[in-house]
C-alpha cells in the first residue's frame, strides 16, 4: 500500500474551481510517473474506484465526495524544440498558452484563459477561439488500465467537439507533444483572445466554464439567455447574468443547486425550442460504477 502517498477523507472543494464537493475516501497527488503507476496499480488490485483530475476545472463532485481513490495528476515538465513542445500533464494549459506566445510560438494561443490541465484538456479535447486542441497535438503519453504505457497519435483519440476516446477509455494521460510554428503576432492574438474572455465571460467567478455544449447551427448560451433564464439562481448557485452558459458559485452553493439549475435549464429549453441541450460539465458521482478520469 502506497501509504506515503494516499490522505484519507480529504475535502474536494478545494480541488474544484467549482469549489464545491465532499470528501474523497482516499486522496493523492502523483508527480511522477513512478506515483501514478503506483496508486493505478494499488487501486486496481483493491478495486477501489479511481477518479484522475487536473485542475478540477470541469468537474462536479457531489455534495458526498468520491468513495473511491482521487488522484491529482501533477506530472510537470516542458521541453521546447524549434516546432514542438512536449509538456506534463499537470502543467495549466491556460499558462502554457501564455508562455508559448511570450516565446515567440503560435498554436497554442486558444489554451490562454482556458482554466484547466493539458491531460484535462486532451480529454476534454478543449478550445476556444475557434480552435480546439486536436488542430494542435501530435500525440500524447498515456497509461492504460493494464498499467502499460502507450503513445497516441493525434487521430487515435477520435476526437470530436469536446469529446475524445478517453471518455470511454480508462487511460491516463502522462504528457502531451504539440505543434508550435514561429509567429511574431502570436503574443499580441494570445492577449487578444484573453481580453475577450474576460470581457464575456464570467472569468473571475467560481465556475465549470460552459456547462453545456453547443448544439449545431446553434449557441447554447444563447438559447439559455432567450429562454430568460439569465440570473436565475437556487441556492447560492445562478445563471450568470455575464454570459448564460456557465452557471457560478456566489458563496455557499451546493452540488444540489448546480444540478437543479442545470435540470431546468434543460426543461425549459427543449420546451421553448425543442432542442435537447448536452452536458459538457461532468457530474462526478459518489459511488461510480468505473474508473473515470
Amino acid at each position: 500500500m502506497p501509504h506515503s502517498l494516499l490522505q484519507s477523507d480529504v475535502p474536494l472543494a478545494p480541488y474544484s474551481t467549482y469549489k464545491i464537493g465532499g470528501p474523497a475516501r482516499l486522496f493523492a497527488v502523483a508527480r511522477t510517473l513512478d506515483d501514478l503507476k503506483v496508486l493505478s496499480s494499488y487501486a486496481n488490485e483493491n478495486q477501489i474506484p479511481i477518479l484522475v483530475i487536473g485542475r478540477g476545472s470541469n468537474c462536479l463532485f457531489d455534495d458526498r465526495g468520491f468513495d473511491g481513490l482521487v488522484i491529482q495528476n501533477k506530472i510537470d515538465g516542458v521541453k521546447y524544440t524549434d516546432d514542438t513542445v512536449e509538456v506534463g500533464a499537470g502543467i495549466n494549459f491556460s499558462l502554457l498558452g501564455a508562455q508559448t506566445a511570450r516565446k515567440g510560438f503560435s498554436g497554442l494561443e486558444f489554451a490562454s484563459g482556458i482554466p484547466g490541465s493539458v491531460g484535462g484538456a486532451v480529454f476534454m479535447n478543449a478550445g476556444a477561439g475557434g480552435r480546439e486542441v486536436k488542430d494542435a497535438l501530435i500525440s500524447a503519453t498515456v497509461l492504460d488500465q493494464n498499467g502499460t504505457i502507450q503513445t497516441l497519435r493525434n487521430e487515435d483519440f477520435k476526437f470530436a467537439y469536446r469529446n475524445s476516446i478517453l471518455h470511454e477509455s480508462q487511460a491516463i494521460v502522462i504528457n502531451a507533444l504539440f505543434a508550435l510554428t514561429l509567429s511574431e503576432n502570436a503574443r499580441e492574438k494570445q492577449l487578444d483572445l484573453l481580453t475577450y474572455r474576460l470581457r464575456t465571460q464570467p472569468y473571475r467567478d467560481k465556475s465549470a466554464g460552459c456547462v453545456f455544449r453547443n448544439p449545431a447551427n446553434a449557441s447554447a448560451g444563447a438559447l439559455i439567455e432567450k429562454s430568460g433564464l439569465k440570473g436565475t439562481r437556487i441556492g447560492d448557485a445562478e445563471i450568470s447574468t455575464v454570459h448564460a452558459n456557465f452557471i457560478i458559485n456566489r458563496g455557499n452553493a451546493k452540488a444540489s443547486d448546480i444540478l437543479a439549475l442545470l435540470d431546468l435549464i434543460e426543461t425549459t429549453v427543449y420546451e421553448k425550442y425543442q432542442i435537447r441541450l448536452v452536458r459538457e460539465v461532468r457530474s462526478i458521482p459518489y459511488r461510480p460504477l468505473i474508473s473515470s478520469i
